[in-house]
């Protein structure tokens, strides 16, 4: 029994094949057998029997059910078939079929030219069409190209006006020291003329006076010495003469006596001797007045000498009066002066606070306005590429529609071609020999004839020629949306398993990496531009960040778990976020518009200035504790900083001050010591031991701090009310965690409650204590130094790290070729972290050591060394802002930082020293890094007892070079 296959182009339309049986042939009879439903077809074709001609048998089954044909001795088949015999004359309407069949393939080929048209027509619309949207394309290219341009205009534009505007900026602050130096020296140089000139004046009258003193002095000692001379001279001659008068009238006495002894004794009368001696007496007398009334007159004349004396004395004072008129007329002056300056000091200062100030909102106000024209290039970009994307996609579409189109064309017109040589070649063969007599069964399946035989049926049309109408968009749209969310049932798992739909299972780490890290494609459409190949870039890095900051932030290690209050997480990197002259401009603003910056920089934290008002700008007297209006801003700008550093996922740490406390009172003994505000202590809350506050409370835990009154922190209510403040400043203000100011001042173990009491992420305490010296240079040993600090940490019970003061100091002559000294005998760093480097806060400078106060500033030649070291070893490491915005070394911090991300370096990893000596130093930090310092030659390969594979990560030559284990 032999099996063919019947072509459904034998009835005009597309059908299934259907299988044909071919039987035997009793009696050279064939019979045409159709199955289905309409006897009105049946009895058409009921006619007798046709001698010597073969019969066609066509069994239909229905319902797909088997059915099997047989023979029986009389040649009628037996089962479910029905046989009908055909006449002759039916044959020619078969052949009349054929010729309608010839006339429909002439139709069809005419059809056939008409595609052939119509495809030609389409193909040179296609080609149309290709060229309008190759030249949207190039217009889409060109357009973009200029926007490009125009955004690249733009943006050289705003960076020349940004630079333009520094320059303005530099040159306007220039100018403005230019005219304060100036007005100091016209200043200057005028106080100088004025004071100058006053001086002269004063010492021309000074001098004038006392010359004009130092004459009339002169010409009264002169008259005094001449008047005396003459007295005294003509006294004595006066004396003279009167001597020698009385010796004359001695001599004269002698004689008359003797020549009254001679009388006596010659009978002389002595009654005329004593009258002479009378007259001689008498006359001696009037000399005698005569001198004394001499006497009298120069007795007058020195009075009144001396009453010329003691007028020239009064002029001299007066004098000297006039001459101390003058000096304090020149110290007003200079007063008047000093203010003047200071005023023009004041206002100078102010002007450049007001040229700050505009430049800072201008600069804001560019930016703000660069932003947005980028955003809108931006957008503008976003858009071209969409519509490009949007028309290059269309433009695959209708390609993809006109191929479709004209496949379908093609196998429609290969399929009638098909259709019609099979049907001439079954109705119209002649039959052979071997043939004659054979019955040939046609089975068609379901009754199909029956409905493509009538040609006024809608099915036959439909199925002919389709649907007509077409899908509404919305419903094109609903199965679009559906179509994804339901994929197609599969009952086979192998089907399943290889099913083009994905699973709704999100991607694994290892794949979006893979993703994220693919190159992009050479000559590919959409990534040979160079914007869109930056924006492909630009993704591709944003998406590495996320990853990896979503994988470390998810994927903790057991290390980085919070233990307890104080401690932090181990991986902090804290940020002093101010310096000694942060106060003279509105540094809460300043530092919330850096927050941004230092997030993305590695920075995990940022140490904020105190905030309390305090008697001194810098925060660090502070008086009334609950006032936060400071000289570095309001408290409305202190909680914006704060939530600014919250938004970039920053801890914020209060500078708290809790040592010592300005008084807002005088007691009544005139002690500074009576306190203000929400929390009014008096002389209770003062240590006894205070020399200078006069306080009433118990001795000290500490030491003292002689510029402000120490604070008993043994008092319970002080206790009190500093737990309540700080927990305000915890939830309400908005703090994480707190540096401790002065912690030397009272007991450890205060700060342990206070840490508890306030449950701060991480906290800081300053123990500044001298380190060993011998004969002028640092001792080797000091492990004294580090212990006394490693004994307060102690005392908190470990609830709060503290200052690294003793690798600060060592760092400072290990640098300089001294490289032993960063090794102690065990083996260990030698300072706090060689012995507790999970509460070590490691630092080369803050606000006191540097900044303007320099009271012990860094090697400026040797902080890059510095850095390397505190950064790629344990501890917590405290970076300085000065160093980080002002000494041009950013770009160096930012790669250390992220040399110690990718190393995974914490507060406790490991530390190994392989060398540490003259020439250098070199350690292996928690397996995963190698430092070395210095200048001497060694990589990781020259080193036996480090295993491993080791990529070189940073090469500073001389100073520094790490590597990373691959």
């Amino acid at each position: 029994m032999g099996v063919f296959v019947l072509p459904s182009s034998a009835f005009g339309v597309l059908l299934p094949h259907f299988p044909v049986v071919s039987l035997g042939t009793p009696r050279g009879q064939f019979h045409l057998v159709l199955g289905g439903s309409s006897n009105r077809k049946r009895k058409n074709l009921l006619t007798g029997n046709w001698q010597c001609r073969p019969r066609i048998v066509v069994a239909s089954n229905r319902d797909n059910s088997k059915d099997n044909v047989t023979d029986d001795e009389d040649g009628s088949l037996l089962g479910s078939y029905e046989m009908l015999e055909m006449k002759e004359d039916e044959l020619v309407e078969a052949r009349k079929a054929l010729s309608e069949v010839k006339a429909r393939q002439a139709a069809l080929e005419k059809e056939r030219d008409q595609l052939l048209e119509d495809f030609a027509s389409s193909e040179a619309k296609q080609k149309e069409y290709v060229a309008s949207v190759l030249h949207d394309k190039e217009l889409a290219v060109s357009e973009l190209e200029s926007t490009k341009s125009l955004f690249h205009q733009k943006l050289q534009e705003s960076v020349k006006e940004k630079f333009a505007l520094e320059s303005k900026l530099v040159l306007a602050r220039q100018d403005a020291v230019e005219l304060a130096v100036q007005v100091e020296k016209l200043a200057e140089v005028a106080f100088r003329q004025a004071t100058s000139h006053i001086l002269e004046d004063a010492k021309l009258r000074v001098s004038a006076a006392e010359t004009l003193a130092a004459e009339s002095a002169f010409q009264i000692d002169e008259q005094i010495r001449k008047s005396t001379e003459g007295t005294i001279f003509s006294i004595i001659v006066e004396s003279k003469d009167a001597i020698n008068k009385a010796l004359d009238v001695a001599e004269n006495a002698i004689d008359e006596a003797t020549q009254a002894v001679a009388v006596f004794t010659d009978a002389v009368n002595p009654i005329d001797v004593i009258a002479s001696a009378r007259s001689e007496n008498i006359k001696l007398q009037g000399a005698v007045s005569d001198l004394e009334a001499q006497l009298l007159v120069s007795k007058s004349e020195l009075d009144r000498l001396k009453l010329e004396l003691q007028q020239a004395q009064v002029q001299a004072n007066a004098a000297e009066l006039r001459s101390s008129n003058a000096e304090k007329a020149l110290l007003e002056f200079q007063e008047l002066s000093r203010k003047k300056a200071l005023e023009q000091e004041e206002e100078i200062r102010s002007l450049l606070e007001k040229i700050k100030k505009e430049a800072v909102e201008r600069k804001k106000v560019l930016s703000k306005a660069f932003k947005a024209e980028l955003e809108s290039i931006k957008a503008a970009v976003d858009a071209s590429k969409e519509i490009t994307c949007s028309r290059e996609n269309a433009y695959m579409r209708r390609c993809e529609a006109l191929q479709r189109s004209l496949r379908t064309s093609e196998s429609a017109l290969k399929m009638w071609r098909q259709r019609a040589e099979m049907a001439q070649s079954l109705l119209l063969k002649e039959r052979s020999e071997k043939e004659d007599g054979e019955d040939v069964i046609y089975i068609a399946n379901g009754g199909r004839i029956d409905l493509l035989t009538d040609d006024d049926s809608q099915k036959w049309k439909l199925l002919s020629y389709g649907p007509r109408k077409e899908i509404p968009q919305w419903m094109a749209r609903r199965i679009r949306s559906i179509r994804p969310k339901f994929p197609p049932r599969k009952t086979d798992i192998s089907k399943a398993l290889n099913s083009n739909f994905k699973s709704l299972e999100l991607p694994k780490l290892d794949e979006v990496w893979s993703i994220a890290q693919e190159k992009l494609r050479e000559g590919d459409m959409l990534t040979e531009h160079v914007i869109e190949k930056e924006v492909i870039e630009k993704k591709r890095k944003a998406l590495e960040r996320a990853l990896q900051r979503k994988t470390v932030k998810w994927k903790r290690i057991r290390e980085e778990t919070k233990i307890e209050p104080g401690t932090g997480t181990g991986r902090e990197i804290v940020f002093q976020g101010f310096n000694w002259e942060s106060w003279r401009r509105q540094w809460y603003q300043e530092l919330a518009f850096k927050a941004a910056d230092l997030s993305h920089s590695g920075i995990t934290a940022v140490w904020l200035p105190p905030p309390t008002q305090s008697v001194a700008p810098q925060g660090y007297m502070p008086s009334d504790l609950y006032n936060l209006n400071s000289s570095y801003g309001s408290v409305e700008d202190l909680k914006s900083c704060i939530e600014e550093m919250h938004s970039q996922e920053l801890l914020a740490l209060g500078d708290i001050v809790l040592n010592h406390r300005c008084a807002h009172k005088q007691s009544p003994n005139g002690v500074w010591n009576i306190f203000g505000g929400k929390l009014a202590w008096g002389p209770e809350a003062i240590v006894c031991d205070d020399p200078n506050f006069q306080g009433r409370g118990n001795p000290s835990s500490g030491d003292i701090f002689h510029a402000a009154p120490n604070v008993d922190h043994s008092q319970h209510f002080v206790r009190k009310d500093v737990k309540e403040w700080l927990y305000w400043l915890r939830n309400d203000i908005g703090y994480d965690g707190w540096r401790l100011d002065f912690v030397r001042g009272f007991s450890g173990t205060f700060v342990k409650e206070y840490i508890e009491a306030s449950n701060p992420a991480f906290a800081i305490g300053e123990y500044w204590d001298s380190m060993a010296y011998e004969h002028g240079n640092l001792c080797y040993n000091q492990d004294a130094h580090r212990q006394r600090i490693v004994n307060w940490i102690n005392a908190t019970g470990g609830t709060s790290s503290a200052f690294d003061v003793t690798t600060k100091g060592i760092l400072h002559s290990a640098l300089h070729d001294q490289y032993w000294r960063l090794i102690d005998p065990q083996g260990k760093p030698t300072g706090v972290m060689g012995w507790w480097p999970s509460r070590a806060c490691t630092f080369l400078e803050n606000h006191d050591t540097g900044s303007t106060q320099g009271h012990w500033p860094f090697p400026r030649d040797k902080l890059t060394q510095g850095y390397a070291y505190i950064l790629t070893h344990p501890g917590t490491p405290v970076i300085f802002y000065d160093h980080f915005y002002e000494f041009g070394i950013r770009d160096v911090l930012t790669e250390l930082i992220e040399a110690r991300r990718r190393a995974g370096i914490h507060c406790r990893s490991s530390v190994k020293i392989y060398h540490a000596n003259t020439e250098g130093y070199v350690a292996q930090v928690s397996n995963m890094l190698v430092i070395k310092l210095g200048h001497f030659d060694w990589n990781p390969s020259k080193e036996n007892q480090l295993d491993g594979s080791w990529q070189k990560f940073i090469d500073k030559g001389a100073d520094y070079q790490i590597w990373l284990r691959q």
